[in-house]
């Protein structure tokens, strides 16, 4: 690792003006409005953890009202027992308050104790917290992928636009060269007219290939809020190839994967979550019991009908209240067999997830261990090519080789050149995916991954992926 590391400040320090792979993915961190959308995400779902626990704790409450109101009160046929009054039937009171003014407070607390409602609930805002978490590592590991991405396209799109030009002062040099020959009968007609359409085509490949430049720099500037005029070019031409295959077989990343991926781990907490919702519903969850209190003081004052008057009423209670839905009209049942089938779909949704990170997985690693001989096939095919476009200028030259047979080689040289860039960028980013893929995609992948660009050869000691 230590190696790894030296090669790489020694990278920075020669091309120190450069942005490499790991200046983008800084700078997307700071700028892509996507990633700070999803830190936002992860700041909110922390905050369930208190909701969580909050569901558990007492609550209190107080009320305070004032107001002006009427209260007329009338009792017949009243049992009255007084000292000194002896006992009457028939006794009638009235009272009366019009208009008059209300004060009235009141104080309730209440502590769960028992509610299966309630500690489903609390293990979900405790799930969604977890789920927030992975969700925002799973953010930080996709924003190095995309700045990857955006990096290399940059860098193979502003080569390409390189190379094509290149072969289109080749085109140009060779179709002046026919026309010079031509003029003096050394070529036939037809060698203009063959590199004058191949002249046109290679200029249309240009604009392409420059317009296609100019929309890879849009979208790096739309995740980095820089503009690309210096990003630390591609080897083109780069041998190394090793490093690039993981330690570890197959199987053993394929396990990484199933305990570490991120996408695996939200669609088992998704399950769990789903399970506590169809507990919520269930009928062991109906039932509640709590500590309840309250406290409370009413005071109506003013004139009545029979004069001045005022009512005051001061309470307390504290007690235990037992809670037993009867009959919800089905309600209850129904919404248990809803979360039970939203289980089910959650479980065969993360069935699919695995299969999919499963064959991502496969492919990456197959790609990653076959990387160092694709390497050399298209640099041995690349080396080829350029002996065969010496060798076809210099029949061309003596008359030996037709002008179309120099063009195709031209054509060839600029096609392995490119198809050799995107094998070695592709090459990393599959490194990064399975990084990614397993959890453990970090900055040091991304040291790793500027080293395997601008060094000829990367060390073959392994970081954060091979351990």
């Amino acid at each position: 690792m230590k190696n790894v590391l030296a090669v790489c400040l020694f990278t920075a320090a020669t091309s120190a003006s450069a942005a490499d792979l790991l200046d983008t993915w800084q700078a997307a961190r700071a700028h892509d409005a996507e990633f700070s959308a999803a830190y936002a995400a992860f700041e909110a779902g922390s905050s369930r953890r208190d909701q969580a626990r909050a569901l558990w704790r007492p609550s209190v409450s107080v009320n305070v009202m004032v107001g002006s109101m009427t209260h007329d009160t009338g009792t017949k046929g009243a049992h009255f027992t007084a000292p000194g009054f002896g006992r009457s039937a028939g006794a009638g009171f009235d009272t009366s308050v019009r208009g008059g003014a209300l004060e009235r407070y009141e104080v309730t607390a209440s502590q769960p104790l028992i509610d299966g409602k309630r500690r489903a609930q609390s293990r979900q805002l405790a799930l969604s917290a977890d789920m927030a978490s992975i969700a925002w590592a799973d953010a930080r590991q996709a924003l190095m992928l995309k700045a990857a991405q955006r990096y290399f396209d940059v860098l193979i799109a502003t080569r390409t636009v390189e190379l094509l030009r290149q072969q289109q002062t080749a085109a140009q040099r060779t179709l002046q060269e026919s026309l010079d020959r031509h003029h003096i009968g050394d070529v036939p007609v037809t060698d203009t007219y063959e590199a004058a359409a191949r002249m046109e085509a290679v200029k249309a490949q240009v604009m392409l290939a420059h317009n296609d430049l100019l929309i890879k720099e849009a979208a790096y500037a739309d995740l980095t809020g820089q503009k690309p005029h210096d990003l630390a070019p591609l080897k083109a031409d780069g041998k190394g190839g090793g490093g690039f295959a993981p330690s570890g077989s197959m199987d053993e990343w394929l396990a990484r994967a199933a305990s570490h991926n991120p996408s695996l781990q939200l669609q088992a907490l998704e399950q769990q979550v789903a399970q506590q919702e169809a507990d919520k519903h269930s009928a062991l969850a109906s039932p509640t019991l709590e500590l309840v209190g309250a406290a409370g003081y009413e005071r109506l004052h003013g004139s009545g009908r029979y004069g001045s008057a005022s009512n005051k009423t001061e309470s307390w209670m504290a007690g235990i209240q037992l809670g037993i839905p009867l009959f919800t009209g089905g309600h209850r049942s129904a919404k248990y067999e809803e979360a039970l089938h939203l289980r089910d779909k959650a479980r065969a949704q993360a069935r699919h997830v695995r299969q999919q990170i499963e064959l991502r997985t496969r492919a990456a690693w197959l790609s990653l261990n076959t990387g160092s001989s694709r390497l050399l096939a298209l640099t041995q095919a690349l080396s080829a090519g350029r002996a065969r476009l010496d060798a076809t200028y210099l029949g061309h030259s003596l008359g030996e080789r037709t002008t179309l047979e120099l063009l195709d080689a031209q054509n060839a040289v600029t096609s392995d050149s490119l198809a050799l860039l995107r094998a070695r960028s592709a090459l990393v980013l599959d490194r990064l995916l399975l990084a990614a893929l397993t959890g453990a995609l970090h900055e040091s992948e991304l040291q790793w991954a500027n080293c395997a660009l601008q060094a000829a050869v990367c060390p073959d000691e392994t970081p954060t992926i091979g351990r």
